[in-house]
């Protein structure tokens, strides 16, 4: 004979004693079938013979019997080693979702105000940040300073023709005291005093203008912020109004909610928000107005909301969605590794009679660190299985162990 198989001892035991137990009972049965089959046929008939078969067959029955209650009791193994939690009472934050983009809080457009001159300097460009009065570009100045010259020029000419024409007014007031001058003599002397101090306060203002022109050849920032967009180009020659840059005032950027008409009462002024951008950059901020009107396209209002620094990787014009918070309520909630998603229904597993679990059906809502609201389809006394619950169906026989073993033990396969 050849060597014998090992016997290995392990998962495959209760399998293999099971199949030799009920390979046993199969034969017992089938000898006490076949020993009847005899004594109806009349082979045997003698009573103490037949008595002593009826115990044969009453014991073979009860070896078979007991077998099968073994075999059964090898099968009844629990599933999985689980723990249980309890359903708990927890103040919950109400928050509204709502989508909208990122823009700046506000956009100023930074032209020229004088008209043909060329661009001789740029000194910014987009994305730089600037300090209020900034010097960002450059206007040819040339002519503009010939002809402030000029009307320095005639700034001097004037206060000297005044003070010609005080002097001439001045001598015909005495020589007319005198009776040298007659009347109509001293009016044109008085006439042209006044004309000369009208030219004079003339070339005062046309000098005003020229040193006003020679400033705006330069472009200077309006606040500080950062510059968004240029259009400047050195060489070019500019009209009065052209935009050449634009700038988002203090860098500061809101965030435009969308949200429906039944929802505009539930927001307050100054709430807190909490957005995500799509860079993925989180941001707070506090909410500033509530638009008076409705889109009549989408039938939806903007809520503007102030983002607070630091803004990260998020970028005007960014989609954007958040969280308006509304205040606290009290709400049940469970650990999340309790709910097992199957078939988009969330489902949890109770703790049933006999150690074995009853899947519910729930309904969730909100979450919070590591637990989860359950809104409908549990009862408050529940307890449910905290982990593995991925790996449990409908009747599965577990055991429990404490939850002082750990926080959230593994499932154990058994």
């Amino acid at each position: 004979m050849g060597p014998r198989m090992p016997i290995h001892w392990g998962s495959c035991r209760g399998r293999q004693s099971g199949r030799v137990r009920s390979m046993d009972f199969g034969r017992s049965i089938g000898w006490a079938l076949r020993m009847s089959l005899v004594l109806r046929m009349g082979f045997v008939r003698s009573e103490g013979f037949v008595v002593r078969m009826g115990l044969v067959l009453g014991v073979a029955l009860a070896l078979g019997l007991s077998s099968s209650a073994s075999v059964q009791a090898q099968v009844a193994k629990p599933a999985l080693t689980v723990t249980l939690a309890s359903v708990r009472q927890e103040t919950l934050p109400l928050q509204l979702a709502a989508n909208g983009s990122l823009a700046a809080w506000q956009e100023s457009v930074i032209g020229a105000q004088v008209n043909g001159l060329r661009l001789t300097e740029v000194r910014v460009d987009v994305g730089d940040r600037v300090r209020k009065g900034e010097r960002l570009a450059l206007l040819q100045s040339d002519t503009v300073r010939a002809e402030l010259a000029q009307a320095e020029g005639a700034l001097g000419e004037a206060r000297a023709n005044l003070e010609e024409a005080q002097a001439q007014a001045n001598r015909a007031r005495s020589l007319q005291a005198q009776g040298f001058f007659s009347s109509a003599q001293l009016t044109q002397s008085l006439a042209a005093e006044a004309a000369a101090r009208a030219r004079l306060q003339s070339a005062q203002a046309a000098l005003t203008l020229q040193t006003v022109r020679l400033a705006q050849t330069e472009i200077l920032a309006p606040d500080a912020g950062v510059i968004s967009a240029r259009s400047a180009s050195l060489g070019s020659v500019v009209n009065a109004g052209s935009e050449l840059f634009r700038l988002i005032r203090q860098g500061r950027l809101e965030w435009r909610a969308e949200v429906t008409a039944s929802e505009i009462e539930r927001i307050a002024i100054g709430a807190k928000v909490r957005v995500t951008a799509a860079s993925g950059a989180p941001l707070m901020g506090r909410v500033r107005m509530i638009a008076p009107a409705l889109d009549p396209q989408t039938r939806n209002a903007l809520v503007y909301v102030d983002l607070e620094a630091p803004l990260g990787s998020a970028r005007a014009g960014m989609f954007a969605r958040g969280e308006i918070f509304l205040g606290n309520n009290q709400a049940w909630t469970i650990p999340q590794t309790a709910v097992a998603v199957r078939d988009g229904f969330s489902y949890v597993y109770c703790l049933g009679p006999e150690q074995r679990v009853v899947q519910t059906k729930i309904q969730t809502g909100r979450r919070i660190g590591d637990r989860i609201e359950v809104t409908t389809g549990l009862d408050e006394t529940a307890r449910v299985v905290s982990s593995g619950a991925a790996f449990l169906n409908h009747g599965d026989l577990v055991r429990v162990v404490p939850a002082s073993v750990g926080e959230n033990p593994p499932a154990v396969a058994r």
